[in-house]
């Protein structure tokens, strides 16, 4: 059984102290490829690290997270941009919008995922996107610019049935991660009226710990977990949803084939 964590940040120092045991564990569970997504100038060195590190097995993204956008966004856009034209990267991001946490650098955060749209579209890369309270507001974006050289992941997707196919529409596939496990989710619902096609797993480590792990540090191994909830949901077995989300990974991260 092969799985692919699409979506953890194993460089954060969270795994400082263990990511030898972290990346043996995921290998173990069978998760050979995982992606990791860059947050900013200052996650760089570290992401890049943990890529030599771990050639085969750890994979990385170029972009600016909207969290870290302000005023002054262009700069760090700047080294973003000379990355990408140094070294090979499964993907742009992750970039999007995040009313969340702050309102008041929207304006900013649109321009951010503007640029880095265009990026992934200039480079045939998939864009990976962060919409937490902003699906909306970044589906606004994407829909203007949506043609058959833009493709990517709502990761963390947390909408509804609609938004779901919208997205989908779009060209953009649904990452699925630990809040699938959780005992309230709404997302159940909602992955019923979503053909597998359009799913792949993530962990968003160390983040959103899927059950019965939640409180605890998420990692890439923990998948499993997630995996197992989906196959539940579509009535498959895990090593079927582990075979089909990994093949949707490898359609839409085709860098590393």
């Amino acid at each position: 059984m092969m799985l692919t964590d699409t979506h953890t940040h194993l460089y954060l120092p969270h795994f400082e102290s263990d990511i030898e045991n972290v990346v043996a564990r995921a290998r173990e569970k069978g998760v050979k490829y995982m992606f990791m997504p860059n947050i900013d100038t200052r996650s760089i060195s570290g992401m890049m690290d943990l890529t030599a590190k771990f050639p085969g097995n750890c994979f990385p993204m170029m972009g600016l997270h909207p969290n870290s956008v302000n005023k002054d966004f262009d700069k760090d856009l700047s080294v973003v941009s000379s990355w990408l034209k140094k070294e090979k990267f499964a993907a742009i991001g992750e970039t999007g919008i995040d009313l969340y946490r702050s309102k008041d650098s929207v304006h900013w955060q649109s321009q951010a995922l503007s640029i880095q749209l265009k990026w992934a579209k200039d480079l045939d890369l998939p864009l990976v996107l962060h919409s937490r309270n902003s699906f909306e507001e970044v589906y606004e974006i994407v829909s203007k610019h949506a043609d058959k050289n833009l493709r990517g992941v709502f990761h963390s997707f947390s909408g509804n049935a609609d938004q779901a196919k919208r997205a989908v529409e779009a060209g953009f596939m649904l990452g699925v991660n630990g809040v699938i496990t959780f005992k309230n989710t709404k997302l159940v619902k909602v992955l019923e009226n979503v053909d597998l096609s359009n799913i792949i797993l993530e962990t968003d480590s160390p983040f959103l710990t899927p059950e019965p792990y939640r409180g605890r540090r998420n990692e890439s191994s923990y998948i499993f977990y997630i995996a197992e909830k989906v196959a539940e949901i579509y009535s498959l077995s895990v090593e079927e949803v582990a075979e089909i989300t990994t093949k949707n990974a490898f359609e839409l991260f085709n860098s590393i084939n």
